[in-house]
């Protein structure tokens, strides 16, 4: 997924694992990328170009409410009324289909408002609304799935993270059925995929996924190889079910073919200290 056009961006959480990867990757593919920082005022004043809304908190959460709400709607809001941009690719995530019957990016969506573990979801489903409801041109969605790649960071909560800063410690103890899956992308094909969305992209919303799911013994059996960790599952370990995301709209508009996650580079581990992400836990 080569070919585009040099463009300018403009990457809206820009020192996240997704964003300062996307900004770097953008600039040496011949694009002027511009990553303001938190709280520019210049983001509402001057012309952004193609804008990806990276902005977003992971895995705290359940313990900052009202910053989650803040970043995942409050800025996107300001930024989609007053901002001058050409197109904007708002990230949310597949964890929106959680207790969801079906993972089509137009099927109806369940949501529990009581339970604080929906936050993300609601949070995020309603910056996606915001972004159908505001009018302007060029507004998308891309729902990304699990991320992994090079540099994850232990502290984000997202478990093949924690997995691998186990593994270097040589003990994985893992507290989920090892039958357990999900659905991950590598970070590496986010890079190419979303600013072809962003550019081209013909509907309003996209899962970004792999389509494959990938059961928890399958990472552990690999980092065993790699590492020689040894491995437990801790007891009455419940067992999580995710359902399979639908990516039949991504590949049947640039036929897609998603790498490999249980991928080497992902040894390329680095402690706790890179910001976290918009990568769902």
């Amino acid at each position: 997924m080569t070919g585009l056009p040099p463009s300018t961006f403009t990457v809206l959480g820009a020192s996240g694992y997704i964003g300062s990867r996307l900004a770097a990757h953008l600039e040496a593919q011949g694009h002027t990328v511009w990553a303001p920082a938190r709280g520019d005022a210049e983001v509402l004043t001057r012309p952004l170009g193609h804008v990806i809304y990276c902005v977003g908190l992971t895995a705290d959460f359940r313990t900052r409410p009202f910053d989650t709400v803040d970043a995942h709607v409050g800025l996107l809001a300001e930024v989609l009324r007053r901002a001058q941009f050409d197109s904007l690719l708002y990230l949310s995530s597949t964890r929106v289909y959680m207790g969801a019957a079906d993972t089509h990016e137009d099927a109806p969506l369940a949501v529990l408002p009581g339970d604080p573990s929906y936050l993300y979801n609601l949070t995020k489903l309603t910056g996606e609304s915001l972004c159908h409801a505001s009018g302007r041109a060029g507004v998308r969605v891309a729902r990304l799935s699990n991320v992994v790649g090079p540099g994850l960071d232990a502290a984000s909560s997202n478990l093949v993270a924690d997995l691998l800063h186990q593994a270097w410690q040589g003990r994985v103890v893992l507290r989920s059925d090892p039958q357990s899956a999900k659905d991950y992308v590598h970070v590496d094909d986010l890079l190419d995929w979303l600013p072809r969305i962003a550019l081209t992209g013909r509907a309003a919303t996209y899962n970004v996924a792999s389509g494959r799911q990938t059961i928890h013994a399958q990472w552990l059996a690999w980092l065993q190889a790699r590492t020689g960790c040894t491995v437990e599952v801790a007891a009455q370990a419940p067992l999580q079910q995710f359902p399979p995301i639908n990516v039949q709209r991504l590949q049947g508009e640039w036929g897609v073919t998603p790498r490999a996650v249980l991928a080497d580079d992902l040894l390329q581990f680095l402690p706790s200290n890179d910001p976290v992400g918009v990568t769902p836990p």
